[in-house]
């Protein structure tokens, strides 16, 4: 894995290095998380708003529903 320098104000490094002390884990290791952590709450935000459109439009939204109903008939196939 490289490694690359990143600038930080001081204020995320104390908290950073507040949070080290506090878990045992490295610096990196909690940046690296907190990335993840950023992208995963992009991604459900980005669905939450596509879902929020999806909703506005109310032919669409009828459709969704519909194709949903259709795949729920799925469930009842008896199968272990």
């Amino acid at each position: 894995m490289g490694v690359r320098t990143v600038r930080i104000s001081q204020e995320a490094h104390s908290r950073l290095g507040r949070l080290k002390d506090e878990t045992g884990r490295s610096m990196t290791d909690l940046l690296d998380d907190s990335v993840a952590r950023l992208e995963e709450a992009l991604v459900i935000e980005r669905m939450n708003e596509g879902y929020a459109a999806l909703r506005a439009d109310e032919s669409a939204w009828a459709e969704e529903r519909a194709e949903r109903e259709s795949w729920d008939a799925t469930l009842a196939d008896h199968l272990d």
